[in-house]
């Protein structure tokens, strides 16, 4: 029995280069009924853990460094005991919110996790920020594409640590190439397919 994926959606505010934008972040949780990887911990550890349900967390997979994926992350493990996975290329980003904590472990490419007998590789996608990572899990035929690809295109690139031709060439490299129905779940908003957005990458 493969693992189930669940989806909370937390609302909070997103700030970076002095302004402040209000956003609902979704936070992924792959497992079974007895334990669940985490995928961001945006605004408030709460909601997260009413998802969480008193399953043992094995991970905390932060998919980029903006504060509105990582503010809870500490909380978080605090409450669970899950060690956090980070991007050291976002460092400069998590050092603004947790300037007193640190990180667990790099999250690198080819980085592996495994969590109700499912397996999650890391994929480095730079472009939203130098350390934004995907996680694909083949067999449930999805990828946690964080703030890199959403539901219509390429994620934001206006900001600071951010760059178009990057995150263009990532995406074309390391997600157009997974499946076609590959369902890709999101930082914010819908899910799409790998298929779906192809036509969107320019």
């Amino acid at each position: 029995m493969p693992a189930r994926i669940d989806k909370a959606v937390v609302p909070g505010v997103f700030s970076l280069d002095g302004q402040d934008f209000d956003v609902e972040n979704n936070v992924w949780l792959v497992g079974d009924d007895s334990e669940v990887l985490v995928v961001d911990a945006p605004h408030d550890a709460v909601p997260i853990l009413e998802a969480i349900g008193g399953r043992t967390v094995t991970a905390i997979v932060l998919t980029h460094g903006h504060n509105d994926h990582i503010t809870a992350a500490v909380a978080l493990r605090e409450a669970t005991g899950a060690d956090i996975w980070f991007n050291p290329q976002d460092r400069m980003l998590w050092d603004v919110v947790h300037a007193e904590d640190t990180p667990d472990h790099d999250l690198v490419e080819g980085t592996s996790f495994t969590v109700a007998g499912t397996t999650l590789t890391a994929l480095h996608t730079p472009g939203h920020s130098p350390g934004s990572t995907c996680l694909h899990a083949a067999e449930l035929g999805t990828v946690f594409t964080g703030d890199t690809l959403f539901c219509g295109g390429p994620g934001a690139t206006g900001r600071s640590f951010s760059d178009h031709p990057t995150i263009v060439a990532s995406i074309r490299e390391r997600l157009l190439t997974l499946p076609g129905d590959t369902v890709v779940r999101t930082g914010h908003g819908d899910d799409t397919t790998v298929s779906a957005e192809t036509d969107n990458i320019h």
